[in-house]
């Protein structure tokens, strides 16, 4: 199946890899971001023509229905990993998700994909979890032969995840091992997502179901921190914190979150409140859920990738190893 497909959310680190994924697939896309002029370099990614660039805030019924306007088909990628002044987990995940899925459903659209997150639970600690999991039930209800899809923690060049810790190794000496850095990951390559999503698009055999997408390699928090201090040479002594002072320093995050949000120049915060309460669980697909492996894609390993561009965290950059 092809046609026109909605990708809201489409201008970011995921939803660049699967604009082009679609593209490649042959649908025609219409990207609907917030902020139209920043998504422009997307229409390279196909033929001429093939895709489209347009203004929406999904906070706004009126908007989203132009959006959908035609589409046959629809990819939610909107979420946000922490919470500003002017953007929520609940207007975003879970209002947005349910605006979306049921004016398609109006429209007659049944070829839906939910991108949402492992561990996404109405009933979970973390705000951010808890409302993926209303979103999640609000797509069913409307949709439900909509497709969820749920991964692990994503990497990939511009990521927010390994290279956030390779700029803390070279902002700080120490480096906190919060509860102890257990906390295990199954970190996913972007592009093996993307193609996951143009995969299970409008594919009458998946219709419903839900995937668990992880890379083939599982790492505590203290692993991913090693590794990427091996692979900047920036190794960094751990200490251990208690889940209490991590709350802590959330909370001091939480301030500079909204601080960010309404001045951009000032950098992300570098922990949250939420995110605190992400790290007391893990984040590794169910063995009984599909995955990657069920729709014939092979996971990348983190180590196949992440060297091509940390290196640029390096004293000497790609010449280190030479200089050194």
């Amino acid at each position: 199946m092809t046609g026109l497909v909605t990708v809201f959310g489409g201008s970011g680190f995921v939803g660049k890899p699967v604009v082009r994924a679609l593209a490649q697939k042959g649908w025609r896309v219409r990207v609907a971001v917030r902020k139209a002029a920043e998504a422009y370099d997307l229409k390279p990614l196909g033929d001429v023509g093939q895709i489209q660039v347009v203004r929406c805030d999904v906070r706004s019924e009126e908007d989203v229905a132009r959006a959908l306007e035609g589409a046959s088909a629809v990819v939610n990628l909107v979420g946000i990993l922490y919470e500003t002044l002017s953007l929520k987990f609940e207007a975003l995940h879970h209002q947005a998700s349910a605006t979306i899925a049921r004016l398609a459903a109006e429209r007659g659209i049944s070829a839906f994909v939910q991108v949402s997150a492992i561990g996404a639970n109405p009933k979970a600690a973390s705000k951010y979890q808890a409302t993926k999991g209303l979103g999640e039930e609000a797509v069913r209800r409307f949709v439900p032969d909509a497709v969820i899809v749920r991964p692990s923690v994503i990497f990939g060049p511009q990521d927010g995840f390994l290279t956030g810790l390779a700029n803390q190794a070279k902002l700080f000496p120490l480096l906190p091992s919060i509860g102890g850095g257990e906390t295990r990951f199954q970190p996913v390559y972007v592009g093996d997502v993307a193609r996951a999503i143009a995969e299970v698009l409008g594919n009458a055999e998946h219709a419903g179901e839900t995937f668990e997408l992880g890379g083939p390699g599982v790492f505590s928090f203290n692993e991913l921190v090693r590794y990427v201090g091996e692979e900047t040479h920036t190794q960094r002594p751990l200490v251990w914190m208690p889940f209490a002072a991590a709350g802590f320093i959330g909370f001091i995050g939480d301030i500079h979150a909204g601080l960010h949000g309404m001045i951009p120049a000032i950098p992300a915060p570098l922990l949250t409140s939420d995110q605190v309460k992400l790290l007391k669980s893990d984040n590794v697909a169910s063995e009984q859920a599909k995955g990657l492996r069920d729709l014939g894609i092979a996971g990348t390993a983190v180590a196949s990738i992440a060297p091509s561009y940390l290196w640029r965290f390096r004293k000497n950059g790609q010449f280190a190893e030479v200089v050194g």
